[in-house]
């Protein structure tokens, strides 16, 4: 129970990935605020956890409005007093395609959310965070980040965003002690993937390899990725900050010891990746 008492935010949190971390999150004995768009999908997660022992609420919540993510520190404030961990995993694909050919207004939706959203939930808890001396802050990252794909630019520009944005975050954050990482997933099989998954003719061949792999279930482990996440999550991570942990291409669970040698050097962020 290495989460016994936590408070955490997850946002996206009614399928997929947001689902896996929140069940992993439940198993490990924290205090779920469980958030996403569709109000059912997000009831749903939080009848799952509390099913397992967990105490959890859920909240219909668009992260690109301010006044929503206001609700939702608010409602985590008046029911647990604190917020120990966020979890940034709300996210959407944007526009497939050559970016000629992309709905400007779509690719403009997907930074809205996947970056302004970010932005915003953190924005929201870091007084909250400040004030209690510390918290966890964990965001989302994946493709495009590392790997350029020309037929998921809004996506990959967000992501590579939310990267150096984590970074960035991460050092105003080291004298109030809240750490700040950015979690890379893997190739899971996710809704995220469906619009690449039906028409090859929109990706680049090697995406499209990736897609068609993970939707015949060769795909990354999602409890993989819900694992990390507990481990950011937990005391075990204490002094990482700033970086970006793939959760299928590193040996996390061996990180606890080397932090110190970590954070002094530019390993797992866009600089040591470049």
């Amino acid at each position: 129970m290495t989460l016994r008492g936590k408070v955490a935010i997850i946002t996206g949190a009614g399928k997929g990935i947001g689902r896996g971390i929140a069940r992993a999150y439940a198993s490990e004995g924290a205090k779920l605020v469980l958030v996403s768009r569709t109000l059912g999908q997000v009831e749903s997660a939080a009848e799952e956890a509390r099913a397992s022992g967990a105490e959890a609420s859920a909240l219909a919540v668009d992260v690109a409005n301010p006044d929503n993510v206001r609700r939702m520190v608010d409602h985590t404030l008046e029911r647990y007093s604190r917020v120990d961990v966020l979890v940034n995993n709300a996210a959407i694909l944007g526009p497939v395609g050559p970016l000629h050919l992309n709905d400007a207004d779509h690719w403009t939706q997907a930074i809205n959310i996947n970056v302004t959203g970010l932005m915003l939930c953190c924005h929201a808890v870091l007084p909250h965070m400040i004030e209690q001396g510390g918290g966890k802050i964990i965001n989302l990252s994946g493709a495009g980040v590392t790997r350029a794909s020309e037929t998921i630019s809004a996506y990959g520009a967000s992501k590579a965003a939310v990267v150096r944005f984590t970074e960035t975050l991460a050092l105003e954050m080291l004298p109030h002690n809240v750490s700040v990482n950015a979690l890379g997933p893997g190739q899971i099989d996710t809704e995220l993937l469906d619009p690449m998954a039906g028409d090859d003719s929109l990706i680049e061949p090697v995406m499209g390899a990736m897609v068609r792999r993970t939707k015949s279930g060769r795909g990354a482990p999602l409890e993989e990725a819900a694992a990390l996440a507990v481990w950011l999550a937990s005391d075990a991570s204490d002094g990482l900050t700033g970086r970006l942990i793939s959760a299928t291409q590193e040996d996390w669970r061996e990180l606890g010891a080397r932090i110190p040698q970590i954070m002094a050097s530019d390993q797992y962020t866009l600089r040591f990746n470049a």
